[in-house]
């Protein structure tokens, strides 16, 4: 089979595409034949070896991926071959033509999804659900103010949160980016490189503030994110690529909480619920997942450019 490998952490030119023997699945877990696998942030800061949980070398990069199941190991009952479904992680890594999964992060697919959008549920649609109702209890009625709108997590939190009866704010760099966060469902959608955006959350709340943030950039955005909130308001931290420095007397005036979102900490009951969640939503239709750019596994290198990138909109996914 064929799969990138890393054999150094470093630039993305140190992922190369080899090939190498196909796994088989022990027992309790499945193989998947990989149709589209999910490009990330995370994986790139993994890659780079600046990351807190660093795989052995050499390693197959990639949490996310959607395909059909090739064979399944004993003691499997729940996922049988050739069902479709999308993963929630693998055993060793998404970025190939096959991917070795423990039984519990495969997840079946609805008929109506694509591959390409199974590949773009399990970071962004398990990070978007956690922030909003695990980690800040979000709940209907509430504003809610998504720092950078336009990417997979982006779009994931506007569709929960729209889905949840909350009052959607989000903001991007780009007109066409503003344009697809209103398909999506935002109420209203702020320039974020225009000076003083957020003045206009006064006037957006009726004075109150928000009672939530999304924050996609903590180390550009925290500290004013602070001042747009309500009373006893909460900003979850998805993302960050350096320290930040707050005025701490901007949480105190609030009573505001900041707290941080990391997937490997959660427990297997909120996993469940958060993929229960998700289904739900793909069969609704209230969850659709966006691929913004579709690209060879052997242009890994050049996705993980690009994902880093401003004004990028929608999951970038490769396909084998």
């Amino acid at each position: 089979m064929k799969a990138i490998r890393v054999h150094e952490f470093g630039s993305p030119e140190v992922m190369k595409l080899e090939e190498i023997p196909a796994p088989r699945p022990g027992p309790g877990q499945v193989l998947v034949r990989v149709k589209a696998a999910g490009v990330n942030p995370v994986d790139t800061y993994i890659r780079s070896g600046k990351y807190a949980r660093l795989p052995a070398l050499p390693y197959t990069p990639g949490m996310d991926g959607a395909g059909l199941v090739e064979s399944a190991g004993e003691g499997v009952k729940q996922i049988a071959a050739g069902d479709r479904v999308y993963l929630a992680g693998a055993l060793a890594g998404t970025y190939g033509e096959l991917a070795l999964c423990d039984e519990s992060q495969v997840h079946r697919l609805p008929a109506k999804v694509t591959f390409p959008q199974g590949a773009a549920l399990y970071v962004p649609y398990v990070t978007a659900y956690r922030a909003l109702f695990q980690r800040t209890r979000g709940v209907a009625g509430q504003t809610v103010l998504i720092h950078g709108g336009t990417g997979g997590v982006g779009i994931a939190c506007i569709q929960f949160a729209r889905a949840a009866g909350m009052r959607v704010i989000a903001t991007g760099g780009t007109e066409a980016g503003r344009e697809l966060m209103t398909e999506q469902g935002a109420h209203h959608v702020l320039d974020h490189t225009a000076p003083g955006y957020l003045d206009q959350i006064p006037a957006l709340t009726e004075g109150r503030g928000v009672d939530l943030v999304l924050e996609m950039l903590a180390n550009v955005n925290l500290g004013k994110d602070l001042k747009t909130l309500a009373a006893g308001g909460s900003v979850a931290v998805i993302g960050s690529r350096g320290p930040v420095e707050i005025d701490a007397r901007d949480a105190m005036a609030r009573e505001a909480s900041i707290v941080g979102i990391y997937l490997l900490v959660a427990t297997a009951q909120e996993n469940a619920a958060a993929h229960a969640a998700i289904y739900a939503g793909l069969e609704s239709g209230a969850l659709r997942p966006v691929v913004g750019q579709s690209l060879p596994l052997a242009d890994a290198p050049r996705a993980h450019v690009t994902v880093m990138q401003p004004g990028r909109m929608g999951k970038i996914v490769l396909v084998p």
